[in-house]
């Protein structure tokens, strides 16, 4: 069964927001020791009863298992720790909401490689590109804590306070998140500023960790060690395997924004710890490594694929990403949340129509409803019901939800549509019956043009794309799930890529990306319990467009056996390649056009080869294949 929810904007005030959740079951209190408050429960939900103006902070220095920087000592993660008074007055055991990254201390200015193949020039990376961030800087603070939990900021290895080499995403960095589980629960050491050393007395030993990008890519590589006491992790946009940050299909492919950027360059941009230079050759080791030639799959980025370790996880785990995040891309969160449904965790899901943000700018109700009773459920025992409602949320682009009890929706089928010539070969049709015909061809230009302005002009045929459209669409047409592509074509030229967008054309109005605050984002300080003291009044912004990329995806031809394996191709000799989209869940409104843009270099994205590759398709044998939500297969006819 579903339901729609509005997507609701206007002006509110952030106290009554983070105070307006859903009534669910009564609860009893959670008993605590006499001297203070007590942790209190109602209609199913902790109440904010701590006050966090005189709330204890500490830090602390965590030995974990391994040594990054190869200097003999276990390397040291500093965790900074904001906490209801009565943990100490009053011998109140709380647990912990977590968020690790490598971001605290900011970021260095780093050059990115090059992309254009013969050119040497690096690209700088400027601190700006990625917000730096502060000391319990987010809402954590003010809404978790007077509700009975302590509040941490975690130092990644070799950034800020901590000791180590940045890595990445290896083991190393997984083993920093874990050694503050640990210390938390009793099983790892801690000191001190001053170097006494410290327990985690007042901890339950229940632990639970939220993010996002990096700070959410973290607690996927926590709970991927199976650590005991991660009780839930809230991932937002959070990476599941880094070859799909930096790699797909074989090909070195970018983040979104961020062109020539690889493990090296961000390993440089967060290595923030004193004494930077013992890193260099750790660093230097995973630049060498991690292959920029190829792209192929290797052991580097199978040590940093959590997909592989997901049988490990005993958190329960909220999966949030944004429907436009071309910076971690969404099949991140999609391959996580498939293979974390085998597991048997408990899962839930939100997908919303930001790109590389939060949910919070979307939904702010809901989105503390079900994050205050995530943690008050796996982290107190709270019988709330939370596992027992959808397990999906997802906004449309109208700004609406709907919640179903999987992704994809129920009843959604794979459909085949061929990419047939057109009356005057091209721009060509997309239909369900194929018909086949001659070769189309048309020449790599991608040093020069975006895949934005191959995309202008899809009615006309253009010397350096293939254009393949319906007509206008007499139904709705909602695309959930996985696409993919089946294309029979040769290339002769030094390009080894090969790039699909689908594309949905008609002059519509449309988000930009997220709702915009025009306060600030968080507003946070010296306040008493559910009162922040500040407004935010949210924004839709949203554009006028005459198309709009609903996904794309990249395949480098000599992987087209395996990501992990490069075969030469031989020039002019045609071959049947196959490679996914990203996901997506998106509507195309009745009169609209769907389109697939066929390309070879992706400006944006992939390495750019010199021009001139040449690529002949052949229609009707080949084909996109489309997950339709039931239903929709009838409006392509």
């Amino acid at each position: 069964m579903k339901r729609r929810l509005p997507g609701g904007a206007g002006a509110l005030t952030l106290a009554a927001a983070l105070l307006a959740t859903t009534a669910a079951p009564a609860a009893a209190d959670v008993p605590t020791k006499d001297g203070g408050p007590q942790v209190t429960v109602r209609n199913g939900e902790t109440q904010p009863v701590f006050s966090r103006a005189d709330a204890v902070t500490q830090t602390v220095d965590i030995e974990t298992a391994v040594d990054s920087d190869r200097d003999g000592v276990r390397d040291r993660v500093q965790m900074r720790i904001m906490r209801p008074k009565e943990t100490a007055t009053a011998g109140l055991k709380v647990p912990t909401i977590l968020e690790p990254s490598p971001y605290w201390a900011g970021i260095n200015d780093v050059p990115n490689h090059p992309v254009d193949i013969g050119d040497a020039r690096r690209h700088a990376l400027t601190s700006s590109a990625r917000g730096l961030a502060e000391i319990f800087p987010g809402y954590y603070d003010n809404y978790f804590l007077p509700r009975g939990y302590a509040v941490a900021d975690l130092d990644s290895i070799g950034t800020g306070g901590s000791t180590g080499c940045p890595t990445s995403g290896d083991r190393s960095e997984q083993a920093g998140a874990k050694a503050a589980v640990d210390w938390l629960n009793g099983r790892a050491r801690g000191w001190a500023p001053d170097g006494t050393p410290v327990r985690a007395d007042w901890s339950t030993g229940n632990v639970g960790m939220i993010g996002q990008s990096y700070d959410g890519t973290l607690p996927n590589m926590a709970a991927a060690t199976g650590v005991e006491g991660l009780k839930a992790i809230v991932p937002i946009a959070g990476i599941s395997s880094w070859y799909d940050y930096y790699r797909a299909g074989g090909g070195v492919v970018a983040p979104g924004g961020y062109q020539g950027e690889d493990l090296d360059v961000l390993a440089k941009a967060v290595l923030t710890r004193r004494d930077p230079e013992v890193c260099q050759k750790i660093i230097d080791g995973i630049e060498a490594a991690q292959d920029r030639e190829t792209g192929d799959y290797s052991a580097v980025w199978a040590e940093r694929d959590y997909v592989r370790q997901a049988r490990k996880v005993r958190a329960a785990v909220m999966v949030v990403h944004g429907l436009n995040d071309w910076n971690v891309k969404i099949k991140n969160s999609v391959q996580w949340w498939n293979a974390l449904k085998k597991t048997g965790v408990p899962l839930k899901l939100w997908l919303h129509q930001g790109n590389h943000s939060t949910p919070f700018r979307w939904r702010v109700e809901e989105w503390l409803r079900q994050t205050l009773h995530w943690f008050d459920r796996y982290l107190y025992g709270v019988r709330n019901g939370i596992e027992h409602e959808p397990r999906v949320d997802v906004q449309h682009a109208d700004g609406t939800w709907e919640t179903a009890r999987d992704w994809p929706v129920p009843g959604t089928r794979t459909v085949p549509v061929s990419l047939n010539a057109g009356p005057s070969g091209q721009p060509g049709t997309l239909g369900l019956r194929p018909r086949p015909g001659a070769p189309q061809s048309f020449t790599d230009e991608g040093k020069t043009r975006t895949a934005e302005q191959l995309l202008a002009g899809e009615d006309r045929a253009d010397p350096n794309r293939l254009a393949y459209l319906t007509g206008p669409l007499p139904g709705a047409v909602r695309i959930d799930g996985v696409p993919s592509v089946s294309l029979r074509a040769s290339l002769d030229g030094r390009s080894p890529y090969l790039t699909a967008l689908l594309v949905d054309y008609g002059t519509d109005t449309r988000p930009t990306g997220a709702r915009v605050n025009t306060a600030e984002q968080v507003c946070y300080g010296e306040s008493v319990p559910g009162d922040s003291g500040c407004t935010i009044r949210q924004e839709l912004r949203t554009e006028t467009a005459p198309y709009k990329i609903i996904t794309r995806g990249w395949l480098d031809v000599r992987n087209r056996h395996s990501f992990s394996r490069t075969e030469p191709i031989r020039a002019g000799k045609a071959y049947t390649f196959r490679w996914e989209l990203e996901p997506a869940d998106y509507t195309v409104k009745a009169g609209h056009r769907l389109g697939v843009i066929l390309l070879s270099t992706d400006y944006d994205y992939t390495l750019r080869y010199p021009a001139g590759t040449e690529v002949a398709v052949r229609p009707g044998v080949s084909r996109v294949l489309l997950p339709l939500a039931r239903g929709g297969g009838e409006n392509l006819k």
